[in-house]
């Protein structure tokens, strides 16, 4: 057992220390049985360790986790090891990252290899030989594997069950939603939520990048047409181009994936708001401890605010300490359909072109996606000169774009820079730059700190007061300004408060979403309440809705008051 609290291992279903629940998180490993030719899954308090539970013969360690390799798949690695085609059809073939098991025995293939092969001649060689690639010995070995592992499949169905329904118990049915990413992780977890629920009608949100594999696409419509209860959402933004954006502010990277927010979490969360409004709700999530060093720090149940992305969100993650190979265990033996590309060899399906994606990943991308890969990688290359790069093709095809930080060589990272001086005839002022023209749409954006009360400023001077949401008096004065060297600016003013650098640094904030809003929807999501909204070009906060938390201007939840500040703020780049 294991309290996440604590973070210490126990013996107890209650933390000795703080009292809380514990988490089941048994160390596994993967043994491989000569005899059966395949692996067997035991952790290490297990009585038969080390013995296939199928013949009885003993086994050898084999690895910390694997999955099966399929036939495509196969058949691709015989091509890039010169083999025959189709020799290994009679062996059991399994894969951990780029080592791969050939009844049992280990080989490597370097992310070099990936990189400089020819990915059309080997589209060509796998179109000539997949007639004679059949799978039946691959069936076989299948069911093997999944009478061996009949006592783990049970654990896990049984614990994760468990751990749903004790989730669900404190939310009504109609709050209860599974994010459906296509991916074989969400489509376990919602066949796992469905069975121990025994709701078929449950809300599904698949939140549609545009950046999808087709194969991820024709998977959801069929997911849909097979589970017709349910209520299943697609959520996708259809106001930004990704190649505009990329044009705009360059292109996600591993630091930096604007991308996220913009056509994935933002989309999905107006979904949420316009069938929730500012309730909360429980979101079953795909999300596996052993997929990253970021998710293995995650809570099993999660709603704090730091954490949780979207805010309206109870996020609870039953496969939490799943493996892969648990996670094939059980699509396999509940013959589970699922994403094809698992077939060719992706070993995780999200955007084709993430910078988060393996070489390995890329290669099949150019066999299996040839003309949308040779689009991106021309567009990085034209990027990469864009901003100054002096091997352009060096730059991306070594993946140095992945590592890019900031905007350095962008004209959009002049709008982050918030630029002011301060006002020589008054105190506590500051003069800022716009790169726009003052308008309602910036004084909207100090709804926040308060009401707003045009009515109460100096109408001569286009001044407009915010009043404290609590004491109601005023603490911000904001009027448009002129000023030498600024095409535009604004004068704000702070009154009436103790802390004039404090208030001063989050009416900062607003200038900077002001100049620098991309519509990323970071804002909309962050917002509890529901009251931020970017449509039609604007960004708007209703006031009706609005709380003051003053969450979407707090450096804790959004870096710099603006997710922008974070992708273009200039730093030393490679």
């Amino acid at each position: 057992m294991w309290c996440r609290s604590c973070n210490i291992e126990t013996n107890e279903n209650m933390c000795p220390i703080c009292g809380q629940r514990t988490e089941e998180d048994i160390p596994v490993k993967i043994y491989w049985c000569r005899n059966c030719k395949i692996p067997v899954i035991q952790t290490e308090n297990q009585a038969d360790k080390g013995f296939c539970p199928a013949c009885g013969k003993k086994t050898r360690q084999l690895a910390t986790d694997l999955r099966p390799v399929f036939p495509e798949e196969r058949l691709l690695l015989e091509i890039l090891l010169d083999k025959e085609p189709n020799e290994y059809l009679q062996k059991s073939v399994w894969a951990n990252d780029n080592r791969y098991y050939i009844d049992g025995e280990s080989i490597s293939l370097s992310n070099n290899l990936f990189q400089t092969t020819d990915a059309d001649k080997i589209a060509k060689k796998l179109e000539q030989y997949k007639s004679a690639n059949t799978y039946p010995y691959f069936n076989q070995n299948i069911r093997k594997f999944i009478k061996a592992n009949q006592n783990r499949l049970h654990y896990l169905k049984e614990e994760s069950f468990e751990f749903i329904r004790n989730a669900a118990a404190k939310f009504s049915e109609e709050k209860i939603v599974i994010s459906f990413s296509g991916g074989k992780d969400s489509t376990v977890t919602a066949d796992v939520v469905i069975k121990a629920l025994s709701n078929p009608s449950l809300v599904h949100i698949f939140g549609n990048t545009t950046l999808e594999f087709p194969s991820t696409i024709t998977y959801a419509k069929r997911y849909r047409e097979d589970h017709p209860q349910a209520n299943f959402l697609f959520a996708q933004n259809e106001e930004q181009v990704f190649f505009d954006v990329c044009e705009d502010i360059g292109p996600p990277a591993r630091l930096m994936r604007w991308c996220c927010s913009m056509f994935k979490t933002g989309p999905i969360t107006r979904v949420i708001n316009n069938l929730y409004r500012n309730e909360q709700i429980l979101t079953y999530y795909g999300i596996r401890k052993s997929e990253s060093v970021s998710r293995s720090k995650y809570n099993r149940i999660e709603d704090d605010a730091e954490a949780v992305k979207i805010q309206q969100q109870t996020v609870a993650s039953p496969i939490f300490f799943w493996r892969n190979i648990d996670i094939w265990l059980y699509i396999l033996s509940e013959e589970v359909d699922f994403n094809e590309a698992y077939r060719f060899g992706y070993d995780r399906v999200g955007c084709w072109c993430c910078p988060n994606n393996n070489p390995r990943a890329q290669f099949l991308s150019r066999i299996y996606m040839p003309e949308q890969s040779k689009k991106w990688r021309e567009f990085l290359i034209g990027f990469a000169k864009k901003v100054g790069k002096k091997d352009p093709e060096v730059y991306v095809d070594n993946g140095f774009w992945k590592a890019r930080q900031g905007g350095k060589g962008l004209a959009a990272a002049n709008d982050v820079k918030i630029k002011f001086t301060n006002c020589t005839t008054e105190e506590y002022a500051k003069i800022y730059r716009l790169v726009r023209p003052f308008d309602d749409e910036l004084i909207g954006m100090f709804l926040p700190f308060g009401r707003v009360a045009p009515e109460l400023g100096n109408k001569l001077l286009n001044e407009v007061l915010v009043l404290d949401s609590r004491t109601n008096i005023p603490i911000l004065s904001i009027q448009p300004f002129s000023q030498n060297g600024y095409d535009y600016a604004v004068k704000i003013k702070t009154i009436n408060v103790q802390d004039h650098d404090d208030l001063q640094r989050m009416a900062g904030y607003q200038v900077r979403k002001f100049n620098a809003c991309r519509k990323c929807l970071k804002c909309e999501s962050i917002c509890r309440a529901g009251a931020i909204s970017i449509a039609g070009g604007s960004y708007y906060i209703d006031p009706d809705k609005c709380v003051h938390c003053k969450m979407c201007m707090t450096a804790k939840y959004l870096d710099g008051g603006c997710t922008m500040d974070k992708y273009l703020r200039t730093v030393s780049q490679k």
